[in-house]
């Protein structure tokens, strides 16, 4: 991998006219047994039913209410075994939620942390990655920079340098963020934090089959889906204007009320710097009645009630993707 460290406006230049990576780790958990598939099928929003080796695909696992407890990429290794990663830090929220619906079932699951990275831009396609050790190259969530994620087979003292692509710088992790802001991507616990609907995250399309046999939490999502998907509220994007707040305070904007009209009609979830915009962009679940584009408010909610503590700064909220915008 080359020395080049690049800042956040060169990295995220690189997203759409070069190529860069971010190394981080993946956390996984293993189902393998004679059972595996057959398990997985009910416990996974998607069609993993004609799933090869090599293949992935992105899934949801709900709670039997319907509510999303994991987002994870399912990877077909064997056809008798299988790998779910997800973000760093909910391996045990994804283990557990497994474990809990694994009775009498032929197939034993284990729990990694395995190394990765993240490749992203359109000079990739001339690339080839290191082969040194057992590596997935697995297509990324969809609707963001274009390119390819690497996941490790070997657990991290395996060492991350297994991975490397010659030539391609390592990236800013806040562009890479400002970016799964603008494509309108939720991550777990920010966006997904077991209270949310498959719909108000915006996530059926990618991550679910309505062709499928039944698995847990169907019936909540079936039922939406004949309805229309009408839920109480909806994933939406914020887009600050360039003077408030600055690059290093951004930060800070995540758990901020957002207001329209003098009511709270929302949070903020994340929150980054874009440099498309020069502004701070952000993520939040907004109420249906509030029909984007729409101009709110940053405001600070107070503890013990649901009214803004004051006048904020002006912001507009949007449909997502921001970066279509």
């Amino acid at each position: 991998m080359s020395g080049d460290l690049l800042d956040l406006e060169a990295t995220y230049r690189a997203f759409f006219e070069g190529a860069v990576q971010r190394r981080l780790e993946r956390d996984a958990v293993r189902v393998a047994g004679p059972a595996a598939r057959e398990y997985l099928q009910g416990q996974c929003t998607q069609d993993l039913a004609p799933l090869a080796p090599g293949e992935s695909r992105f899934t949801l696992l709900l709670s039997v209410q319907g509510k999303v407890e994991a987002l994870a990429r399912v990877t077909a290794l064997e056809p008798e075994v299988f790998l779910l990663d997800t973000e760093v830090g909910q391996g045990d929220v994804l283990f557990e939620r497994l474990r809990r619906f694994k009775v009498r079932v032929k197939a034993d699951l284990e729990q990694l942390r395995l190394p990765a990275i993240e490749l992203r831009g359109p000079r990739l396609a001339r690339l080839e990655p290191a082969r040194r050790a057992p590596v997935l190259a697995l297509p990324p969530f969809p609707g963001g920079p274009a390119g390819v994620d690497l996941l490790g087979l070997d657990h991290p003292e395996a060492a991350g340098a297994l991975l490397a692509l010659e030539g391609v710088p390592e990236g800013d992790p806040a562009a890479f963020e400002a970016a799964r802001i603008e494509a309108g991507i939720p991550r777990a616990p920010e966006e997904l934090d077991g209270s949310v609907i498959p719909f108000e995250a915006g996530i059926v399309e990618a991550t679910t089959s309505f062709t499928k046999g039944c698995y847990t939490g169907q019936e909540l999502v079936a039922r939406l889906e004949a309805r229309g998907a009408n839920v109480p509220r909806r994933l939406r994007g914020v887009l600050l204007p360039p003077s408030a707040p600055d690059a290093a305070a951004v930060a800070q904007l995540a758990g901020s009320g957002l207001a329209v009209g003098g009511k709270i009609v929302g949070r903020i979830t994340s929150a980054a710097w874009s440099p498309r915009t020069g502004s701070a962009v952000a993520l939040a679940y907004v109420g249906r009645a509030v029909e984007p584009p729409a101009v709110g408010e940053l405001v600070a909610v107070g503890v013990d009630a649901g009214a803004p503590a004051g006048n904020g700064t002006r912001v507009q909220i949007d449909q997502l993707p921001l970066s279509a915008r």
